[in-house]
């Protein structure tokens, strides 16, 4: 059985929707997240950064989110998930699966440790404000990608695990605006999904 290493309000929480709207059975090992329990050794043996999410199965350990998803599509089942690589949704599909990783989250990224992770005297409101036009900037061809579907390749697919979730933190930190209707939608749409439900309340 699949094994997961979980912290919550983190990029675990993407496979944890994966395996819910799989239906797949799993073990998950929840941790908090913080310092004593993901850089410990015993977690650092699995994650050489002390970070989630780690997968094992079996002999096989993965730690890198995007990889993780390809790997049970791949390896166990996609569930219609992603599109065969001669169908004409298979490109798009591939961008906006990447696109999460290589454009919205590094700004995300930088937002987080700004406003929550570190102490109000080492913050830096420049490196703020730089990162959330960075984000926003990111967002607009997300938003122009989401006229008229409800999903970023129509139906429902494995880069709206990616950038879904992507867009959901976005939203949370106040970078999702109401010049955005289609991501709006794009984001109740993903929050009212059960196993999303699941996966983001998880603690």
């Amino acid at each position: 059985m699949l094994k997961l290493h979980f912290a919550p309000n983190s990029r675990a929480g993407r496979i944890v929707w994966l395996l819910e709207e799989l239906g797949m059975p799993y073990e998950i090992n929840k941790m908090a997240f913080s310092p004593k329990d993901l850089k410990s050794d015993e977690h650092r043996a699995r994650h050489p950064l002390g970070r989630v999410p780690v997968l094992e199965d079996g002999d096989i350990t993965l730690f890198e989110s995007g990889a993780i998803v390809d790997y049970i599509f791949e390896r166990h089942q996609n569930g219609g998930l992603k599109p065969a690589a001669d169908s004409p949704l298979f490109p798009n599909y591939l961008q906006w699966f990447h696109y999460c990783e290589g454009m919205v989250m590094p700004p995300v990224n930088t937002i987080v440790v700004q406003t929550v992770l570190l102490p109000p005297d080492r913050r830096d409101e420049t490196a703020l404000g730089q990162a959330q036009r960075l984000l926003t900037k990111a967002l607009e061809p997300v938003e122009g990608a989401l006229a008229g579907k409800e999903y970023l390749i129509g139906d429902f697919s494995g880069a709206d695990i990616m950038l879904g979730h992507a867009c959901f933190m976005s939203n949370r930190l106040g970078c999702v605006s109401e010049a955005m209707p289609n991501l709006q939608g794009y984001v109740k749409r993903i929050a009212d999904r059960p196993a999303f439900k699941y996966a983001i309340e998880l603690s």
